[in-house]
């Protein structure tokens, strides 16, 4: 049991950190945000989008370490 806790976590938390570089990295906007006023920069598509799969691959990667984690106290 603990040697599956300790794949399916790790496996979770790699594969979360990876897609949260190529997020960070490659689906940044562009010099396109300047025309937008800060209190509205979130109704822009990319900058919604890049927001999204930050938080989506952040939440992963933390579940991937709470199952490392629950694989080292048990």
């Amino acid at each position: 049991m603990l040697l599956l806790l300790y794949l399916c976590g790790g496996l979770l938390f790699l594969a979360s950190i990876i897609a949260h570089l190529w997020v960070k990295l490659r689906m940044r906007p562009g010099f396109e945000l300047d025309e937008y006023h800060f209190e509205f920069e979130d109704h822009h598509p990319g900058y919604a989008r890049y927001e999204k799969w930050s938080r989506i691959t952040f939440a992963g990667a933390v579940a991937g370490a709470l199952v490392l984690f629950l694989g080292l106290v048990l």
